[in-house]
């Protein structure tokens, strides 16, 4: 008999605003072979442009940009229930897959590691074929092509089983943008699970450099304050905050963008970082285990 395919809810996000990299990343999602695709397609703020929405693909619209990771929990909760899929795939809407097996290949890694509650590809620039430091999610990353397991995500693209993921939550909504990543894995890990990064799986996406994003500089300092009040146990949530301090102040060249970091510190140190769900001490001995203690 043959084993039923795996079913996927796959969840984009759109500003239509990459009228050519949409359609080529929707191209290439459907083109994939010996999976089942549940699609939905969030516009942060617009309508979906209807040119641009495959037919089948299901959408929703929010009134306004609620930011990346409530766009994601809205479409994540859209396909929720019966019938959702064993995974949820997270795929920017400039990102791109280069081969057709691309998604069973990523089940195929997650049923070889039942512990982990994600699997992480290779992200690659489609030019280059780079893949740029913050995309390898340890902290050696001078070999981008050595899997094993890891502690934090590349966010943009990513395959989550949604057992896992509705367990821990979704996304934190209220980051906006940024960060959003390593508050969702360490609470996976903080379910006793873990992550995978599976290099030999390569997808495409564009190196291009998030400091474009209007607000980076406040919102990355923002929210390494609320991921810290949020997750960590109190002792070290002065540590971690200390540590990314001197490291902000040691990488920011510009006075006026160390001004706008400064401020995005104040920001968080005020508050509004949501309910304080903090790791268990274990969690903080299996991530140093891992080889990245909470901390850095």
């Amino acid at each position: 008999m043959t084993s039923p395919k795996p079913v996927i809810d796959v969840v984009v996000l759109t500003m239509n605003d990459r009228p050519a990299a949409f359609p080529q990343a929707m191209a290439s999602l459907l083109a994939q072979r010996d999976v089942e695709l549940r699609v939905i397609i969030v516009g942060n703020g617009v309508e979906p442009d209807p040119d641009q929405v495959p037919a089948g693909v299901r959408t929703v619209t929010l009134p306004v940009n609620a930011g990346i990771p409530a766009g994601r929990n809205v479409g994540a909760d859209v396909l929720a229930g019966p019938g959702c899929g064993e995974f949820v795939f997270f795929f920017d809407n400039d990102a791109f897959l280069p081969a057709p097996d691309t998604l069973a290949r990523l089940v195929a890694e997650a049923r070889r590691h039942p512990e982990a509650a994600y699997i992480q590809p290779r992200i690659a620039d489609p030019d280059t074929g780079v893949t740029v430091r913050r995309w390898i999610p340890r902290l050696r990353a001078g070999d981008a092509t050595r899997p094993g397991t890891v502690t934090v995500m590349a966010e943009g693209v990513v395959l989550v089983r949604r057992a896992d993921y509705e367990q821990a939550g979704g996304w934190p909504g209220g980051f906006f943008l940024f960060h959003e990543g390593i508050d969702l894995s360490w609470r996976l890990w903080d379910l006793g699970r873990t992550g995978w990064y599976a290099p030999g799986i390569v997808i495409h996406h564009p190196a291009t450099d998030p400091a474009r994003h209007a607000g980076f500089y406040r919102l990355v300092a923002r929210n390494r304050v609320w991921l810290a009040y949020r997750r960590l146990p109190a002792p070290l949530v002065p540590v971690y905050l200390v540590i990314w301090t001197l490291l902000s102040i040691a990488r920011i060249r510009s006075r006026a963008n160390l001004a706008v970091w400064v401020a995005g510190l104040r920001e968080g140190l005020k508050g509004g970082h949501g309910v304080r769900r903090p790791m268990s001490w274990t969690t903080v001995l299996r991530l140093t285990r891992a080889g990245r203690p909470p901390i850095v």
